[in-house]
């Protein structure tokens, strides 16, 4: 017989009432860390989730009450887990997520049938009661529409879309179908869906289609090799970037619109290089860090890591050795 799909269920239902909350927590903390509220912990709470292991993918089916859930940076440099999660909210949704970009309101997530998460970087979400579909894939898969992949972070999809909402009765599909499936089928089940779900990302953010999504990808994906080989560069800007490549300054602009400009592009890229920095070379002193990734002065540096990642860099290096290295798992 063809090997089976790895499969794995949870309910809180089996604990004491007040022990739900705080059971869920373990259950999922190897991915994403629950914080409960006093409030939220003497409230009755509920939730299950099915996992379906195939590979190197995984697709869960999850329903809960509200929570709140969040990856932070000192947890990201702890842990080994870089897939990428694409959420199909059937019921419910989100009313506030918040990644380095700011936050994004009701007005915006509540609306949202898809969230797509790179779990490299951090993020902080308010998750409404809901039914929730998720597929967990590497960065390869999400590369194949997005030449740089952590630009899907954050990004959400509504169901005006026809393909959008082709993508999404896919994955509705899957999740009644993926119990009785072999492992090999599960695969290529899942890897189809997220495919559908990431054409439709692409399309929304004009870098599929046709050829001319192929050449802003194409441009997308130069402009990013560019920044990661000058980060070090103190004289990297976004004129600095547009003058040597020689690229139309309004294009460059409306691409990199949802990464909130070009310049916090460039600035969020050379803070995760500092985060890395931080923990991966304890012997060198933060400002050294900093002046060598371009940052002109300590206060600057200072303020911008506390704006992206809710503390000062010599706290975060504080935090990352002082608590002890995680089991290494995936998602």
């Amino acid at each position: 017989m063809p090997p089976a799909i790895a499969h794995h269920h949870f309910d809180v239902a089996a604990q004491a009432p007040e022990r739900r909350l705080l059971a869920w927590r373990d259950q999922v903390g190897h991915v994403v860390d629950v914080l409960p509220s006093r409030d939220a912990l003497r409230q009755p709470f509920n939730a299950s989730i099915d996992r379906y292991r195939a590979g190197s993918l995984m697709f869960t089916e999850c329903r809960s009450d509200a929570m709140q859930l969040e990856r932070s940076l000192v947890r990201i440099s702890r842990d080994n887990i870089r897939d990428f999660a694409l959420h199909v909210f059937l019921e419910g949704g989100v009313d506030e997520v918040t990644v380095r970009n700011g936050s994004r309101p009701a007005a915006d997530g509540g609306a949202a049938r898809v969230m797509a998460l790179d779990l490299g970087q951090p993020m902080r979400m308010r998750r409404r009661a809901c039914r929730l579909l998720t597929l967990f894939v590497p960065a390869d898969l999400v590369q194949e529409v997005f030449p740089d992949p952590q630009a899907i972070h954050g990004r959400m999809l509504r169901d005006a879309m026809p393909l959008a909402r082709l993508a999404i009765g896919q994955v509705a599909a899957l999740a009644q179908s993926v119990r009785g499936l072999d492992r090999a089928r599960a695969e290529a089940d899942i890897t189809a869906c997220a495919r559908l779900l990431l054409a439709a990302f692409g399309r929304e953010a004009r870098l599929a289609g046709n050829a001319r999504a192929a050449a802003r990808a194409a441009m997308f994906a130069q402009v990013r090799r560019h920044i990661q080989a000058n980060l070090h560069q103190a004289g990297l800007t976004p004129d600095s970037v547009i003058q040597a490549l020689c690229l139309p300054r309004p294009t460059v602009y409306r691409l990199f619109q949802h990464e909130g400009g070009l310049g916090a592009y460039i600035r969020h890229l050379r803070l995760r290089l500092a985060a890395e920095e931080l923990v991966r070379y304890p012997h060198l002193g933060v400002m050294e860090i900093a002046y060598g990734l371009g940052f002109g002065s300590a206060s600057d540096f200072a303020r911008a890591f506390r704006r992206a990642y809710d503390m000062p860099p010599q706290e975060f290096r504080e935090q990352s050795w002082r608590w002890p290295e995680r089991v290494t798992l995936r998602a």
